[in-house]
């Protein structure tokens, strides 16, 4: 069992690690990926937004265009927060730390249990899921 684990994540990609000690380097156990985030607008939906003519001389769009993309994030947090509840519920570890990137970070928050949040040691809003685990390592305190 590992005490730490440590999710660095943004909308299209998630990866949990785990640290033995406070002070030992992170190890990746596990990563969530979620393609249709990298996926333009259009190729989230299948037609324009609908459009309103008013007798006016202009029309205005009935739909925005980042909600598609908003949806998926939203999908994605469900889906590395359900992992993360499953890993709390089995007792594989007793601090987390979420690393993410700011917009999803906030996300995150929203779509986790209570139970998960009390487990939440630090957070830190930054996109790193791209990054090497000893980058990653830097941006957390020196002993987890």
């Amino acid at each position: 069992m590992s005490a730490i684990w440590v999710v660095v994540a943004d909308s299209s990609r998630a990866r949990i690690f785990s640290a033995e000690k406070p002070a030992s380097p992170l190890v990746e156990i596990q990563t969530l990926a979620h393609p249709q985030a990298r996926l333009h607008e259009g190729d989230l939906v299948s037609d324009k937004a609908g459009r309103d003519r008013n007798p006016g001389a202009t029309s205005h769009d009935m739909g925005n265009e980042s909600d598609t993309k908003r949806e998926e994030a939203i999908r994605f947090a469900n889906q590395v927060c359900s992992t993360l509840e499953a890993g709390r519920t089995s007792g594989q570890f007793e601090k987390l730390y979420v690393i993410a990137a700011p917009s999803f970070l906030g996300i995150l928050r929203k779509h986790q249990s209570n139970a998960l949040g009390k487990l939440v040691t630090a957070e830190v809003s930054k996109n790193l899921a791209g990054h090497h685990p000893s980058e990653i390592r830097k941006n957390l305190p020196e002993y987890l």
